[in-house]
């Protein structure tokens, strides 16, 4: 059975209440661990993201060539400086001990050096993690990611990475792409978000929840990067993996319709997604909770 992404499956999966007299601490920190210098805008988007939808504090992970620009970009940001591979895992595995979620992946390449570092990190701590883009798994390391994942990880991918994961075609995942997130639900022991005009939520267990809508100005460079930050954030807040990808599935479909209303159907910057978030999520709990 699917069940309808709406209104009523957030109050059924209500977002942990925040203490009114409480300071960033309470909201939990972040480390995104973003790709190669060329792609640091990818890190830039998922980390501002994460803040704006209340996470209390933000590390990203860069190739030392990016240390100035991105300290200057995101000066919100803590930048952490390492390489990849397993030497970066280890340089990275203290913080990542101290956070309270992880975002792997925005702006890498798919290689299997990036592999084996997200799970490097995941095996290094027991923090919540949303991966995506390259740092995506393989049926060939499927095992061994499910090792480390235990049912605390969302992964994040599109039909195409969804191929990838699975080691069929593109084609066959958009002719069954439920069918085909339950099978790396229960292969990678994970959260899949099957992205698409039609997203699909699939837990460890086979439960799925059906999003339809959002804009089709979300179709743009970024915004799947700013959808991960954002789950990583609502992590970060007290959130289990499966409420944050519901909400956060909601929210940015949410935002692109304010842009999209506010502007036009194409053309919006994924950097702009993440400054609706604030007055977005505050209505979203307020119905949510009115609605319980």
């Amino acid at each position: 059975m699917t069940f309808p992404l709406n209104l009523q499956t957030l109050s059924d999966h209500p977002l942990p209440p925040l203490p009114l007299d409480g300071d960033k601490e309470d909201r939990g920190a972040v480390l995104v661990v973003g790709g190669k210098t060329d792609m640091a805008g990818a890190a830039i988007l998922a980390g501002v993201a994460a803040l704006r939808v209340g996470a209390g504090k933000l590390q990203i992970r860069c190739e030392p060539s990016g240390l100035a620009a991105l300290s200057v970009a995101v000066p919100e940001a803590r930048i952490l400086v390492s390489s990849s591979g397993a030497s970066g895992a280890r340089r990275l595995a203290p913080e990542a001990a101290r956070c309270s979620a992880l975002v792997i992946g925005p702006g890498m390449e798919s290689r299997p050096r990036e592999q084996r570092f997200a799970r490097g990190l995941l095996s290094a701590c027991d923090a919540p993690a949303v991966v995506d883009a390259g740092a995506l798994p393989d049926p060939d390391s499927a095992e061994a990611f499910a090792k480390v994942a235990r049912g605390r990880v969302i992964l994040t991918p599109h039909a195409g990475e969804m191929a990838g994961m699975l080691g069929i075609t593109k084609t066959e995942v958009r002719a069954e792409p439920l069918d085909a997130a339950r099978k790396a639900a229960a292969m990678y022991s994970a959260v899949i978000l099957m992205k698409g005009v039609t997203t699909f939520i699939v837990s460890p267990d086979g439960t799925a929840w059906r999003h339809e809508g959002g804009a089709s100005g979300l179709g743009t460079s970024g915004s799947g990067d700013v959808l991960a930050g954002a789950i990583g954030g609502l992590i970060a807040r007290g959130s289990a993996p499966v409420t944050a990808a519901l909400w956060g599935v909601v929210l940015h479909a949410r935002a692109g319709q304010a842009l999209a209303e506010a502007g036009a159907p194409l053309g919006f910057l994924a950097r702009e997604i993440p400054g609706c978030f604030p007055a977005l999520l505050a209505r979203l709990s307020d119905r949510a909770e009115t609605s319980r």
